[in-house]
């Protein structure tokens, strides 16, 4: 069955390493298996350490929140994207495909 919930693919260091995705009860974050298997694979951050089993939140996991622009360069991105700016979620995908540090987010299409 499938959803229509918006997605985003999580990348660590350029390597596909899992989905982050809405629920109806918040957010859900999974690694993808073949990723925890390979030799030196990464978590995305010490929150979240690397295991097969999906993590929930109800809120937006504070490590993902972390990544969206603050200040300005949030506000610039609202305004240009025409993003709702109490949609974090929104932002997370729209603005995080290249993000400084090891983690970027791609809308999933």
């Amino acid at each position: 069955m499938e959803d229509n919930y918006r997605k985003g693919i999580v990348y660590i260091r350029g390597e596909q390493a899992g989905i982050i995705e809405e629920t109806d009860e918040g957010y859900r974050f999974t690694y993808d298996p073949e990723y925890c298997e390979k030799e030196g694979a990464v978590a995305a951050s010490l929150t979240l350490p690397l295991r097969t089993q999906s993590y929930f939140s109800e809120v937006l996991f504070p490590f993902f929140d972390g990544l969206i622009p603050e200040g300005w360069l949030l506000h610039m991105t609202q305004e240009i994207w025409k993003l709702d700016r109490r949609d974090r979620f929104g932002v997370l995908l729209s603005a995080c495909r290249d993000c400084i540090g090891d983690v970027s987010i791609m809308k999933e299409e």
